[in-house]
């Protein structure tokens, strides 16, 4: 996949596993990763593109995201930032909201927002100077991430903080979801011509193959469920399919969001 370049910084996608991205974030020489859940793609990028590993990102613990770390600190003696919040072997800055990680060789900084949910402790990561969003599983173009042990309160917080930053955010997400992820919103909400219009263009996408990820943060704004879940279309969806009793109603949005979120959990 090319990388998209931004002044003299580059973001690559390393597709791993089934629909993974891994994202390296670069200068030419210097790398850093985000969420290496394996380290063979990772690796054979870094040989491909003729870079050396500078520093390894976390956004929280599943396997799938730090699985690579231990493999790639036998080859790299390099500083792992993760959550605080969170178990990770080898992390050695523990971030939480608030907190700064530098890369120095990349002249990168990112600030750390806490967005529980997905699980209790994860991170999301904003570069400074670049539009750049890398958020784990947290925000998915089209979703957001299952509540493994975070709940659905946590996540709306999370998911307030994210939908907030400047729309022309980049949002570099973890997984190939967006398919099925637009399938669910358009059952949510038909008559939103804006995500009619993005299932098509992001169909057409992989449709060549290519990646439907990064979106942007106003594109999430307009198609995204877990985004829109105040929304009166939403409601009345969630009404009309039975997933909102009047007392639910009055409990207020959270409540929404929960049975939307519950709602795409079973969805087919």
């Amino acid at each position: 996949m090319p990388a998209l370049l931004n002044k003299s910084l580059s973001v690559l996608a390393v597709p791993a596993f089934n629909d993974n991205y891994l994202w390296l974030i670069h200068d030419g020489r210097h790398a850093a990763v985000v969420d290496p859940g394996d380290a063979q793609p990772i690796l054979a990028a870094l040989e491909a593109h003729g870079l050396t590993l500078a520093a390894i990102l976390t956004t929280h613990h599943h396997a799938d995201h730090v699985g690579g770390v231990q493999t790639l600190l036998q080859r790299f003696k390099v500083p792992v930032f993760g959550p605080a919040g969170e178990a990770i072997t080898g992390v050695t800055q523990r971030l939480v909201e608030g907190d700064a990680a530098t890369i120095a060789e990349l002249e990168l900084s990112f600030s750390v927002l806490d967005v529980p949910g997905h699980t209790s402790g994860h991170i999301a990561y904003v570069a400074q100077g670049q539009p750049w969003l890398f958020c784990g599983d947290t925000l998915f173009a089209g979703g957001c991430g299952r509540l493994f042990e975070g709940s659905p309160g946590q996540m709306v917080s999370s998911l307030a903080k994210l939908s907030k930053l400047p729309g022309d955010t980049l949002v570099y997400c973890a997984h190939e979801y967006t398919i099925s992820n637009l399938r669910f919103a358009i059952a949510v909400e038909p008559d939103n011509a804006q995500l009619v219009a993005r299932m098509a263009n992001e169909q057409a996408k992989r449709n060549r193959q290519q990646a439907t990820v990064p979106s942007t943060i106003a594109l999430e704004n307009a198609t995204n469920p877990f985004l829109r879940y105040r929304q009166p279309t939403i409601i009345a969806s969630l009404n009309d399919s039975g997933r909102l009793t009047g007392r639910q109603l009055e409990t207020g949005p959270v409540a929404a969001f929960a049975a939307l979120r519950e709602w795409k959990n079973s969805f087919k």
